[in-house]
């Protein structure tokens, strides 16, 4: 498989070198993704998974081994990741409009182009639902608007890469069926690579070509599932597929750690 991300044998130790009895959070984590797939990232609670996405989008540096994109060791945040985050309420600028938070990472070009981008800003909103929003604040939307509004902001600075760190935990779960629909819909349109750390076993089923399974701490990958499910996928009739009930079943029992009856779907 080609690669367009990979983390090779990363480990993070948390403490080492203060008085602080060291913590090994990650022990030699390899993965590969490959360009355009969707990744999904779950394990049990406090066992690395927002760790090991921050590392793999340059915000924190690794104790031991590397991430590569393109072939490159990356030192820092590369160009067209975007990280898009949980707590949406503080990710977006609260004295900004709607349309002035999602024109923010374009404000580094030039001011003759501002009317342009104003207007391909529009175009991103309207693709996650939002038009005639644009002169809100945030705080006059609800959460899953509010949501909605970052994902649109991620689509303004045209990601080749989206790590998305339990995005959709906030919101009630009409609104979360709603934006993994919104997120899988913009993941095929636009082609970018997604990777999305997770608690709930059915979203990564749901929205993943493959979900990669940590252990508890010290966090290793204790295996690779593939999801052989069609696509486009549909809230019902794939929940209602016999494979993804056999999915979910076999990840809770991994996660659980009781033995799962059967072959393994790796």
């Amino acid at each position: 498989m080609t690669a367009r991300l990979s983390l090779k044998a990363v480990s993070k130790t948390f403490g080492d070198g203060g008085r602080d009895t060291p913590v090994l959070a990650l022990e030699n984590i390899s993965l590969t993704v490959a360009p355009r797939e969707f990744l999904a990232i779950v394990g049990p609670s406090g066992c690395g998974k927002s760790t090991l996405l921050r590392i793999a989008a340059g915000l924190m540096a690794p104790s031991a081994g590397e991430v590569v994109e393109n072939g490159r060791a990356i030192v820092g945040p590369p160009d067209r990741f975007v990280y898009l985050f949980q707590q949406y309420s503080k990710s977006l600028f609260a004295w900004r409009t709607v349309i002035e938070n999602v024109m923010f990472p374009l404000e580094g070009g030039p001011r003759a182009q501002r009317g342009q981008l104003r207007s391909t800003c529009r175009e991103y909103l309207r693709q996650v639902g939002l038009a005639g929003f644009e002169d809100k604040y945030p705080w006059q939307l609800s959460g899953g608007m509010q949501q909605r509004v970052a994902i649109a902001r991620a689509l303004a600075a045209r990601p080749d890469v989206l790590l998305l760190d339990e995005p959709f935990s906030a919101v009630d779960a009409l609104t979360r069926m709603e934006l993994q629909s919104l997120v899988l819909d913009l993941w095929r349109q636009n082609g970018f690579t997604a990777v999305l750390v997770t608690h709930d076993v059915e979203e990564a089923v749901f929205l993943a070509d493959r979900v990669a399974v940590l252990s508890p701490r010290p966090t290793v990958v204790a295996e690779i599932v593939e999801v052989d499910l069609p696509r486009p996928r549909d809230h019902l009739a794939t929940r209602e597929d016999r494979r993804f009930l056999d999915l979910r079943h076999y990840l809770m029992t991994a996660l659980l750690g009781t033995p799962a009856p059967g072959a393994a779907h790796v």
